[in-house]
């Protein structure tokens, strides 16, 4: 009996405690119903953290007291309950996983015919079918730049056509096997004879973000090819152990690129581009920083909202003398002093995804520090408390990203409103200020026409 008092004194307490201080602000907004919710939850499993183990210590030092021997029916008691909450997570995130594959698989209608063009995968000279791009694969080729939109930005004509290569996960078996449909397609496609050439890591789902590749197509004229090689069909939270074999296809591509490379005259500029889950798969490609950078020949690297930060792994620290950390395009000095930064960093201060990071639950982080300043789109009222700051910043995550297609916003996880500028900066394109202008507006008009088509119903079949 003194031990279930113990263990659920100890266990109200703090739950008690931890609901009290669970109320402050937050990085990003919450729905009302989590806003409510949330102290209860999280003092509830604080209170029950606590209450557990204090319970089995003093059912163990009772009995070990009283009989001289170990209580083996309450420790396996507790053992279970604490084996029965794991599985339930290990098979919660296998039930949605097995909802969630098939959706990675099923392509939109209005994305599902093989496209027009030569100069890009699952059209009808390609190696890979649409099938074997998945649904964030066909709507990247897709949305292949037209030459009227090159026209109503620049106010000049196209000087090629724009060639796109994507390799879903489902067009082979192996790493090697997906890199080596990537260099047939680029080579098919004549990919290598442009003047730039962007590689894209993209995020779990497969998601290569189209907007930074429009810019390069568009401020080029088309004189830019692009490829990006898929590692799975689920979301970036469901995927981070996904990140050393997509690590290892980046490199594969890299060393592949450079060998072809190596045996011809004209070459193009590679550049890298990485978005959230995406960024930090390209980092953990190339962790020796510049070393890496030059045995690659890489031009220029955009990682974009690293998960945890661009401190993460260290690769920041490589890259000190090289790179530059934006927030926003405002936040980029003009002209850009000394050599031009070879590796960029575009990460809001009040990010959830960068800023999320184990070390909350028990260290004060940078950005809040005890002096009160705080970074843009940080709450000025918003402090860190051990272990409630974690999952404050867990919760954030979740609601990082409220995307309203054609309304960007620089918020949270979402970077729409300042890729076409930090694009722009990181692979020195050229763009006057009208033609940015120009370009912000297309890039708007962009996505809401994308959006309107994947929202589309397939009346003929429905």
């Amino acid at each position: 009996m003194l031990p279930a008092v113990l263990g659920t004194a100890a266990g109200v307490g703090t739950g008690v405690v931890v609901a009290a201080g669970s109320r402050g602000p937050t990085l990003v907004p919450w729905p009302a119903k989590v806003r409510t919710a949330f102290p209860f939850v999280v003092g509830g499993l604080s209170g029950a953290a606590v209450a557990l183990p204090v319970g089995l210590g003093a059912a163990v030092a009772l009995a070990v007291i009283g009989r001289g021997r170990w209580p083996v029916k309450p420790v396996a008691v507790g053992l279970g309950v604490v084996g029965a909450v794991v599985a339930a997570g290990v098979l919660g995130r296998g039930q949605v996983a097995k909802k969630l594959t098939p959706q990675g698989r099923e392509l939109d209608p209005a994305y599902a015919k093989p496209p027009l063009s030569p100069l890009v995968s699952g059209s009808a000279q390609s190696a890979v079918t649409m099938a074997e791009l998945g649904r964030q694969g066909a709507r990247f080729v897709g949305s292949v730049t037209a030459a009227d939109t090159i026209l109503a930005v620049t106010g000049l004509a196209p000087v090629a056509e724009p060639v796109r290569v994507f390799i879903g996960v489902d067009a082979a078996a192996t790493v090697e096997q997906r890199v080596g449909l990537a260099m047939s397609e680029l080579l098919r496609t004549g990919a290598f004879d442009r003047s730039n050439l962007l590689i894209q890591a993209p995020a779990g789902t497969g998601y290569a973000n189209s907007t930074p590749i429009d810019v390069l197509e568009i401020l080029t004229r088309g004189d830019a090819a692009s490829v990006a090689i898929g590692y799975g069909l689920l979301p970036s939270f469901l995927s981070l152990d996904k990140v050393p074999i997509a690590a290892q296809t980046q490199k594969l591509l890299l060393d592949s690129i450079t060998a072809q490379l190596a045996t011809r005259a004209k070459r193009p500029r590679l550049l890298l581009y990485g978005e959230s889950l995406g960024a930090k798969v390209q980092e953990a490609a190339v962790p020796a920083g510049p070393i890496d950078l030059d045995r690659y020949n890489i031009a220029a690297a955009l990682w974009v909202g690293t998960p945890g930060g661009q401190v993460a792994d260290g690769f920041h620290a490589l890259c000190q003398r090289e790179s530059i950390t934006v927030d926003r395009p405002e936040e980029i000095p003009g002209p850009l002093p000394g050599p031009r930064p070879r590796v960029w960093f575009l990460e809001h201060d009040g990010d959830p995804v960068v800023r999320f990071r184990p070390e909350l639950l028990a260290n004060r982080p940078p950005w809040l520090p005890l002096d009160g300043r705080r970074g843009r789109n940080i709450p000025g009222s918003m402090t860190w408390r051990p272990g409630i700051t974690y999952f404050q910043a867990l919760v954030d995550t979740l609601f990082a990203t409220n995307v309203k297609p054609g309304d960007f916003q620089s918020l949270g996880h979402d970077y729409r409103a300042d890729l076409g500028a930090v694009t722009t900066a990181a692979y020195d394109l050229p763009a006057d200020a009208a033609t940015a202008a120009r370009l912000e507006a297309r890039l708007r008009a962009l996505e809401t026409t994308k959006a309107e088509l994947i929202a589309q119903t397939d009346l003929a079949t429905g």
